[in-house]
């Protein structure tokens, strides 16, 4: 569960979480879990607040990061969970967008498939909140572009709940990039490239207020994201580092703004 300056919303979501799947385990539909909270170079309390739910929960654990990036947090969370030997390693963002019993229906229906993706896009999702015109747009404008150039089937490549199994991360862990937004689309066409059968399922998803997405910048940067990631995954990819320059140049000028 990567984390950035979550203090306001990650103690609902690891209450919500934890008692949730404290109950599958006792009720033996689960045979163990466990929480690990990636923070990543958090200012405010986050820290505090999950130091506090730790106390009475063996079962979270919690890793502090100087370096930032959601990307980056999952795959040092990645990098722990292989340590650690657990079959199923997954992710989901920290403000409850996707609540546990969403993320246990990955675990429920992963089956034969080597991972699970949530969908908020496909038939049988539930979207609790009606998203802006405006985050539309961008949401599908990108998801078009992604199929188009990657060629992957997926109506959905960034709903912030996805789940593998154990050999599919310890193929593509080290492989893994990009960290900032095309993060999820890089880790998804890997396992493309590594003939992983990923399959999409319709999820409940509700976005949440205090929403970090700046809609004046962050299409550019997600746009942005997935042209470097072809331009690495092409043959062309010496001829085009001038490209590749003046991306990151403008990336970060955005970020300046």
């Amino acid at each position: 569960m990567p984390a950035y300056n979550e203090e306001k919303r990650i103690g609902i979501t690891l209450e919500s979480y934890l008692n949730f799947f404290k109950e599958k385990k006792k009720n033996k539909e689960l045979d163990d879990f466990e929480i690990l909270v990636v923070i990543n170079h958090s200012s405010d309390r986050t820290e505090e607040v999950v130091r506090g739910f730790q106390e009475n929960n063996k079962e979270l654990l919690f890793l502090n990061l100087e370096r930032l990036g959601k990307g980056f947090a999952i795959i040092e969370g990645f990098k722990y969970a292989l340590e650690h030997n657990f079959d199923l390693i997954g992710f989901v963002d920290a403000d409850m967008a996707t609540p546990a019993f969403a993320f246990f229906d990955l675990i429920k229906n992963i089956g034969n498939s080597a991972g699970i993706i949530a969908s908020r896009w496909i038939k049988g999702s539930v979207i609790k909140t009606k998203q802006t015109f405006l985050r539309k747009i961008t949401s599908r404008g990108f998801n078009f572009i992604v199929r188009v150039l990657f060629l992957m089937p997926y109506k959905d490549t960034q709903c912030g709940a996805k789940l593998f199994k154990k050999n599919v991360i310890e193929k593509i862990a080290n492989e893994l990039s990009i960290t900032e937004w095309a993060f999820d689309v890089n880790l998804l066409y890997l396992c493309k490239k590594s003939r992983f059968r990923i399959k999409e399922h319709p999820t409940v998803w509700e976005d949440k207020k205090e929403s970090k997405i700046d809609l004046g910048k962050v299409p550019i940067q997600m746009f942005s994201g997935i042209l470097r990631l072809r331009l690495i995954n092409s043959f062309f990819e010496p001829l085009l580092r001038p490209v590749k320059f003046i991306l990151k140049t403008a990336d970060k000028l955005i970020n300046k703004r």
